[in-house]
């Protein structure tokens, strides 16, 4: 069985505990998830089973987006509402749609991010929650991200209260942490604050309309007609330029060959997904020492 399943991952559980529990309702060890979403957080999460594990990077890598919630007046441990109270600070103003309108549009484009320390992100061979549970503080490395759009979906014109809270989309691309977006979003309007709620709608190609849940898959089972919820592993590589070859460069792609770059390669340091026969069979790209070589990045269908 290979191919894509889009599942939407309940509140509770980790992206882990999803692989876990669809490797014991299919029977099959090679399963794997495409970008870890946090137990609160809800939505698209593209499961990889058989050959497609060896592309789940790539979807894991292409852009993401969410509907998310900020609540202003305290920060917490782990930049949601999971976490500890850290700092507080009461809201004792109005602030009107116009201020949190530009603060959105100020982080749009390339930003620097800290990595929270509740996350995943390795320092010195330890995930950072490793040390945040032994209440252990190490500096985090900063890292550039993209925010390709945001936007406040809130339709007030003023936000009063103690804890102001207000809704946001947003579309970014690889190693962003809405949790660490939120917390500056509060900072930049003067308060602390923490991200109250999320839910990713689209990940890659894959969108929430297409997604199945547990139910979904138990039934599928039950009736043998899960088949139907598996999308082509191609999905996953929708993102990348596509190159098609003939019978006779197939049988040397298949094989792995190292290729001459000749003229047909128009694709610049981009990798490139090569089709052949209406189907991606490998992922290639320039060799890094020869540049008037193309190399195979991976071989799918060898």
């Amino acid at each position: 069985m290979d191919g894509i399943l889009p599942l939407w991952k309940p509140k509770g559980m980790t992206s882990h505990d999803c692989v876990f529990k669809i490797r014991k309702m299919l029977r099959m060890k090679k399963v794997g998830h495409t970008g870890t979403l946090d137990p609160d957080v809800t939505g698209v999460l593209p499961i990889c089973l058989g050959k497609a594990t060896k592309i789940a990077e790539y979807i894991t890598n292409a852009g993401k987006e969410y509907v998310g919630e900020v609540t202003l007046g305290f920060s917490t441990t782990t930049e949601d509402a999971s976490g500890e109270v850290v700092q507080e600070k009461q809201v004792t103003r109005d602030i009107n749609r116009q201020e949190i309108i530009d603060v959105l549009n100020s982080l749009q484009g390339e930003i620097q991010q800290t990595p929270p320390m509740y996350s995943a992100v390795k320092v010195n061979g330890k995930r950072l929650y490793e040390y945040a549970r032994k209440g252990i503080e190490v500096e985090r490395p900063s890292r550039w991200v993209h925010i390709y759009e945001i936007e406040l979906l809130d339709e007030r014109e003023v936000f009063t209260g103690e804890n102001i809270s207000f809704s946001f989309r947003v579309k970014c691309g690889k190693g962003t942490y809405i949790r660490t977006l939120a917390v500056t979003m509060g900072e930049l309007l003067g308060y602390p604050a923490h991200m109250s709620a999320l839910t990713r709608i689209s990940s890659g190609s894959f969108s929430e309309k297409e997604c199945v849940t547990f139910s979904d898959i138990e039934k599928g089972l039950e009736d043998h007609q899960f088949e139907h919820f598996i999308q082509p592993l191609d999905r996953g590589l929708s993102h990348l330029p596509k190159m098609v070859i003939n019978d006779t460069l197939a049988e040397k792609v298949l094989n792995g060959a190292v290729l001459p770059k000749d003229d047909f390669w128009t694709y610049g340091e981009q990798e490139v997904a090569v089709i052949y026969q209406n189907q991606v069979i490998a992922i290639y790209k320039i060799h890094p020492e020869k540049p008037y070589l193309i190399k195979p990045v991976k071989v799918l269908n060898g």
